[in-house]
């Protein structure tokens, strides 16, 4: 089941600052790589992904599905958190089982537009 908190729930800017983190580095993958979506994870030790969306003719990632791909392929067996900078109104479902995978029910998925403000925290 995935949860949708409310805007009113979420705070512009996380107060965690390796969230904001994580939000630094996706605005930053979206916009040096001109893709549609930037993403971040952080995984249980602390360590970064960033990627973009991915668009191949043979492969389709979106860039949150490419930041845990990553993370699971460097060895990270869970995430602490997940931002995704987007122009869309809401996160794909895939990249909530990407991060719910990985990270469990409650790793929080932070959705921000292309400012960097976040629209809302999402768990899967």
């Amino acid at each position: 089941m995935i949860t949708r908190m409310t805007d009113a729930q979420t705070p512009a800017a996380p107060e965690n600052p390796e969230d904001r983190k994580l939000l630094t580095l996706a605005r930053s993958a979206r916009a040096r790589n001109a893709v549609p979506e930037g993403a971040a994870v952080r995984d249980e030790t602390g360590r970064t992904y960033v990627a973009g969306t991915v668009d191949l003719p043979s492969l389709r990632l979106t860039a949150v599905q490419t930041a845990v791909a990553m993370a699971v392929a460097s060895g990270a067996t869970s995430l602490e958190a997940a931002a995704v900078v987007t122009a869309a109104e809401d996160a794909a479902d895939a990249d909530l089982s990407a991060v719910r995978d990985l990270g469990g029910p409650d790793t929080p998925l932070l959705l921000a537009g292309p400012d960097g403000a976040v629209r809302r925290t999402l768990t899967a």
